[in-house]
């Protein structure tokens, strides 16, 4: 991840933190600094750190539970606003997800019930008080800490665990995508209710509802394209025919091409058809302007382009797209020949078509023999 630095890697998931992270210790240090000098500058900092303790005892709580359905983390980021941990995918199964969504929140409950039982404390209101008072012992305050983690990730939001724990019992009685758009749009309920709060308690409870907001937004998005691209093959997604170069041709040659297409990347295939590598528009201009149109496109071209079978199905497809970076996916026949090319910007306009039409057949390929 950008701006992310990897600090550890523990039972295989690399832990990083953002260097935001490292701003804000600066900033929670400085500010303590000014208040009660290097004492109270060097226990805020403490403090902080023992909290993102937690929070990443958190996401390894989600890490863990989810490794029990098979589900891969490769690594765990720290950021001012939390841990985020990226799970290779959301467990399909409603119970399944409903475990995991409640593993991290469970962690906190046991760090909150293991510092009160040492501190002695009970769970009176004045006991809750004393635990919320900036003044009483660090440890005491990483408990109060925990609680309110509970508290606050199951609210039931999107991208709380209480979004997903809502969204796995709507699921239970209802599709996945449809208790998508309904947690979603709760979710966006409560984001409104943080920002009006926020005008009148903390400006801080704007950015949250923000926050809430969009991540309640991006969720229904996603769970909406996965939806619609549910059931269809890479064949299904793209672009074909596709104009090709030949490994020994020039930049002027792909000029030509780019003046009679509307294509932004060409693939370059051998006499037998099977990829070398792929130009894009951008390199092309860029190796136009340096070194001119008699230039070979192979000394241009990216060697290193992902396929896959006209088969596969279309998740698939975009999970190595994805996986790769690449600015186009190869795809081939049985034969290892290039039947067509999928792009970010032709699945883009596949699910507008789907959007409108959801019941619309696409053509489909008749592959070679």
């Amino acid at each position: 991840m950008l701006w992310s630095i990897p600090i550890a890697t523990i039972a295989g998931t690399v832990v990083r933190i953002h260097m935001t992270f490292l701003l804000f210790l600066v900033w929670i240090g400085a500010a303590q600094w000014r208040v009660g000098g290097r004492e109270a500058a060097l226990e805020g900092v403490l403090f902080i750190v023992l909290i993102f303790a937690c929070v990443l005892a958190h996401e390894f709580g989600h890490i863990f539970a989810a490794r029990r359905y098979g589900i891969r983390t490769p690594e765990v980021t720290l950021w001012p606003i939390g841990g985020v941990a990226s799970l290779e995918r959301i467990p399909e199964k409603p119970s399944e997800e409903l475990v995991v969504a409640l593993a991290g929140p469970a962690v906190n409950v046991v760090i909150a019930a293991v510092l009160i039982l040492w501190l002695g404390l009970s769970l009176d209101g004045a006991a809750m008080t004393e635990l919320e008072n900036p003044r009483a012992s660090l440890l005491a305050r990483v408990a109060a800490a925990n609680i309110f983690l509970v508290v606050f990730n199951l609210i039931p939001a999107f991208p709380m665990d209480g979004g997903r724990v809502l969204r796995a019992l709507l699921a239970m009685r209802m599709g996945r995508a449809e208790a998508t758009r309904v947690a979603a749009r709760i979710g966006q309920g409560a984001a409104f209710l943080f920002a009006l709060a926020g005008l009148f308690v903390s400006p801080m409870l704007i950015v949250i509802g923000l926050f809430v907001y969009l991540a309640a937004t991006a969720e229904a998005q996603h769970v909406a394209f996965r939806d619609g691209t549910q059931g269809l093959s890479v064949r299904d997604a793209m672009m074909t025919p596709v104009g090709t170069l030949a490994p020994g041709a020039t930049l002027g040659d792909a000029v030509d091409l780019l003046l009679r297409t509307a294509q932004k990347e060409f693939p370059i295939l051998d006499g037998a058809g099977r990829p070398r590598g792929l130009l894009t528009k951008d390199a092309l201009i860029g190796a136009l302007r340096e070194a001119g149109p008699s230039a070979p496109v192979a000394d241009s071209m990216v060697r290193e382009v992902p396929s896959l079978p006209a088969w596969r199905p279309l998740e698939a497809g975009l999970a190595t797209l994805n996986q790769a970076k690449a600015p186009a996916l190869f795809v081939l026949d049985d034969h290892g020949r290039l039947v067509g090319v999928v792009t970010p910007e032709n699945v883009g306009e596949m699910m507008l078509v789907r959007s409108v039409r959801p019941d619309f057949r696409f053509r489909r390929l008749r592959m070679a023999a």
